[in-house]
């Protein structure tokens, strides 16, 4: 037998757990607190598991401990090990009743306003046990925040500029272009032979210019011979964006799924002989991360929703 079996042998999921707490909570007593037990046995677990696996895993400071370079090696593969365990446990629920059980899911904003709803409604009406949890935010904090440190089981955004690693499986699903939208009640909407330049002095919602689709859709523009509209209002903000269309005034440039797909405003994809600006869209996971069943049937849902955008042109 030797040392990866004795060490196999000796650990226990017990003590993963609670280094895991110790260094979440920045301390032995912060985590003993936190698990309702006493700072001893908190102390003793860190103890066996240093002898068992003869490193330090943690550097004591007045502030508290912080995890040594072994310490982090440890708490990664705890996470990934405890991840897959709750997988499992997933499955057996699932298994036995199929109409429950929990998805966690990330997505960008705009996803969130039109096209994400319209899935977990349906799924949410054939399987009405099924809970969602949904962390809108950026695809780039998705994926290296959200998706890597397990807090979610898929993404569902953009990919057009992403560090898309090795690590990654990528399904694109549609390509959710950018185009010029209205909200009902604009004046442009009815207006025939319309062009991007007649729409320079109107007042727009804009993305920050530092993000993937305020660049490109700068790029649009300057492709175009146009300067940027001088009236803009700088913001992600969907709702928002929602309040701004619906007053009549406002333009902006959003997903080609949030006028197919949102029921809450009327927006209005306005004909301005402008080439609309590419958004493949799909979902992302973790390539040697097991889904949950609820996450596969999940999936399937979202893959029905995509084929009429894929085939929009």
């Amino acid at each position: 037998m030797d040392l990866d079996d004795r060490a196999l042998r000796r650990l226990k999921l017990s003590d993963l757990r609670l280094f895991h707490a110790v260094v979440q909570r920045g301390g032995m007593a912060k985590a003993a607190a936190h698990l309702s037990i006493s700072q001893p046995a908190v102390s003793k677990a860190i103890a066996a598991l240093e002898h068992t696996l003869g490193v330090r895993l943690l550097e004591r400071h007045p502030q508290g401990v912080e995890p040594t370079l072994f310490g982090r090696a440890l708490l990664k593969g705890g996470i990934a090990v405890f991840d897959e365990l709750k997988q499992s446990m997933k499955e057996i629920e699932f298994l036995a009743d199929p109409t429950a059980g929990e998805l966690r899911i990330g997505c960008t904003e705009p996803l969130a306003a039109g096209f994400l709803p319209a899935v977990i409604d349906t799924v949410s009406q054939q399987y009405p046990r099924v809970g969602f949890e949904v962390v809108a935010a950026d695809p780039a904090t998705l994926i290296e925040r959200e998706l890597r440190q397990r807090n979610i089981e898929l993404v569902l955004a953009p990919t057009p500029g992403l560090n898309l690693s090795a690590d990654l499986v990528v399904e694109t699903l549609f390509d959710d272009r950018q185009v010029v939208m209205a909200g009902a009640q604009s004046k442009w909407v009815h207006r025939r032979n319309l062009r991007l330049a007649d729409l320079v002095q109107e007042p727009w919602l804009w993305p920050p210019a530092a993000s993937i689709i305020g660049f490109s859709m700068t790029e649009a523009f300057h492709a175009g011979g146009l300067e940027l509209p001088r009236a803009r209002v700088v913001s992600f903000s969907i709702p928002l964006c929602y309040q701004l269309l619906s007053r009549g005034r406002f333009l902006a440039m959003l997903p080609v799924s949030m006028a197919r797909l949102s029921k809450n405003l009327p927006l209005k994809i306005l004909n301005v002989g402008f080439l609309a600006i590419p958004r493949p869209t799909g979902i992302i996971t973790l390539k040697k991360r097991t889904l949950s069943p609820v996450a596969q049937l999940f999936i399937n849902m979202v893959r029905k929703f995509a084929k009429p955008l894929a085939k929009d042109k």
